[in-house]
């Protein structure tokens, strides 16, 4: 494959969570150079967090590893254990089936982007640490539950 030109890599924004969470994610996009590469047994992503902004709601996953890597500016990564900055060159690991909760928030003032890499599974669950949410991925798409198994109806004021 050669050289992807990541100008031409059109940035995904938005969210796969339900209400109320999608609007948590904005300020969050991300390039997908795994698929633009045609990759298929991990997917490579660079996500891009305009100042305030997170990665996503804390979470772990049942059966995928994840490896992040600051490429530019400052992060704060936030996981069970605390709070944790993270510079341009900084690494994090998170194994499957560990279940601490992790989230990289953006506290700066300028754009951060980090590498993220995971397995790609045909199917996982991912749990989220701060809310009464889980989502079950399969084949036929993504299935978000209350972490009982009720399923979720969005907000549950």
């Amino acid at each position: 494959m050669p050289k992807i030109d990541l100008s031409a890599l059109v940035p995904r924004t938005g969210s796969i969570y339900p209400a109320p969470h999608a609007v948590e994610m904005a300020g969050r996009s991300s390039l997908r150079v795994g698929d633009a590469g045609g990759l298929t047994q991990f997917g490579a992503n660079i996500v891009i967090l305009a100042p305030g902004a997170k990665s996503s709601l804390r979470h772990w996953h049942e059966t995928q590893d994840e490896f992040v890597m600051v490429i530019k500016g400052t992060c704060t990564l936030i996981d069970d254990a605390g709070a944790h900055e993270m510079r341009a060159g900084d690494c994090a690991t998170f194994k499957a089936s560990v279940p601490d909760g992790h989230h990289f928030i953006n506290r700066s003032g300028q754009e951060a982007r980090f590498l993220v890499i995971g397995t790609r599974t045909g199917t996982d669950t991912c749990w989220y640490s701060d809310t009464d949410l889980k989502v079950t991925i399969t084949a036929d798409g993504n299935d978000f539950t209350h972490k009982d198994g009720t399923p979720y109806k969005g907000d549950m004021k």
